[in-house]
């Protein structure tokens, strides 16, 4: 698989940063590595552009003619190869090369059609959506392998999706023009395409994981048999008779929480002291001294397990390296041929990509809340990524929740590559 042209740029006027994003795109294409005819486009915004959302579909549209499907969405924040765009009017494009039997792409006008066997999908969401996980559980469960991946659209003003299919649903989109507000859209993936994905985790445990032992919806009221709000008070070391500084602390705590298991051996958190994948971190939103309970924003059941945390900068930047470096082992092939692993031996990690490192392309979906001042810098989430994985193209937005597997996450991050 040839490798996926990609283009990113900033400007306030939406028509000068598509220009400087279509000449990357064009520069590209004529280059032996990469894809010279992709078909399916996808497209991430920032919310300065969001007003403009129809214009600048419509001009890529125009302007590639051979591109037949689009799919995409509206963040706070970007991300490229090697560079966010926070706070600033900015515009991401990658193409794919896919066989076009292997894709669809779906939006609430234009559903999968029911001859069509996804395996994957990558999925972006109104997060107002009524019943949105439910929803995503639903989407999930469609797919063979129950895998999906993308995130929540952000946006300060009007929350938008891109959804254009070139495979005779376009009579179907009616009015909207490709541009959709609420539900669900993206594309779902055939089993021809394959992807690698892993999830990071921004936030690490700092007390030992209980099991709820009473919960009424989302107030936790017993932690192992004990009262929760002793128990969190216990862990914390906080006393509530020095308010300030308890609820200082609080608001730097949340809870990572794990579905029941039968497994009584299962954990939440690795050896390593990472929360798994297994985790969703959810904010405490209030006590109930009363009760003695924890109100958290998430409904509970007895039997989760629950381990408060807080947000951490050295395990998250240490944890989104493990899973770059995961994710290139499975994809690099174990021996390569003699030519290709001289050549990757004597150009250093950031070189320019080729295909011997067996990435087509890679989407990245983080955390509004994360992104490069959480990591010590402009664009530092980014180019942690890059030294990591390599300078393999790459786009993504900074969501208001991250979708993997059929879960709703929070303050994580979600890469998938492109075999």
């Amino acid at each position: 698989m040839q490798l996926f042209p990609f283009g990113h740029a900033t400007h306030p006027q939406w028509q000068m940063a598509a220009g400087l994003v279509l000449a990357q795109l064009r520069a590209q294409m004529t280059l032996p590595t990469y894809a010279a005819h992709p078909t399916l486009a996808l497209v991430y915004i920032t919310d300065h552009y969001a007003a403009s959302a129809q214009d600048i579909l419509d001009h890529l549209g125009a302007e590639l003619p051979t591109v037949t499907d689009w799919s995409g969405t509206v963040g706070i924040g970007i991300a490229s190869s090697n560079v966010e765009y926070f706070d600033e009017p900015a515009l991401a494009v990658m193409l794919c090369a896919l066989p076009s039997d292997q894709y669809r792409v779906f939006s609430g006008v234009a559903p999968l059609p029911a001859t069509f066997r996804p395996y994957t999908a990558l999925v972006h969401a109104d997060g107002s959506t009524p019943e949105l996980g439910e929803l995503v559980a639903e989407m999930a469960d469609r797919t063979v392998t129950g895998y999906l991946f993308g995130g929540l659209a952000a946006s300060r003003g009007d929350v938008v999706q891109f959804a254009v299919g070139g495979n005779g649903n376009l009579r179907g989109h009616g009015k909207a023009g490709g541009v959709f507000r609420g539900g669900l859209s993206g594309v779902a993936f055939g089993e021809g395409v394959q992807i690698v994905s892993r999830v990071t985790q921004g936030c690490q445990p700092v007390a030992p994981e209980r099991r709820i032992t009473a919960a009424d919806g989302n107030l936790v009221t017993e932690l192992d048999g004990e009262p929760a709000l002793d128990v969190l008070l216990e862990d914390l070391q906080l006393t509530l008779e020095q308010p300030q500084a308890a609820v200082a602390a609080l608001r730097q705590t949340l809870v990572g929480l794990t579905e029941p298991s039968d497994d009584v051996a299962s954990t939440p958190v690795s050896r390593s002291g990472h929360f798994g994948e297994d985790v969703i971190v959810r904010h405490i939103i209030g006590l109930d001294p009363r009760r003695r309970g924890v109100a958290i924003a998430q409904n509970v059941e007895e039997g989760m397990k629950l381990a408060f945390c807080r947000r951490n900068v050295e395990a998250a930047r240490a944890d989104l390296v493990r899973i770059c470096a995961e994710i290139r082992e499975e994809v690099e092939p174990e021996e390569l041929p003699l030519a290709a692993a001289t050549a990757l031996a004597a150009a250093d990690a950031l070189a320019a990509p080729t295909p011997e490192r067996a990435i087509a392309g890679a989407v990245y979906v983080s955390c509004s809340g994360r992104g490069g001042p959480h990591f010590g810098g402009p664009s530092a989430e980014l180019q942690i990524v890059r030294r990591a994985l390599g300078d393999v193209p790459l786009v993504g937005f900074f969501a208001n929740g991250e979708i993997a597997r059929s879960h709703l996450y929070g303050y994580t991050g979600v890469l998938t590559v492109f075999r």
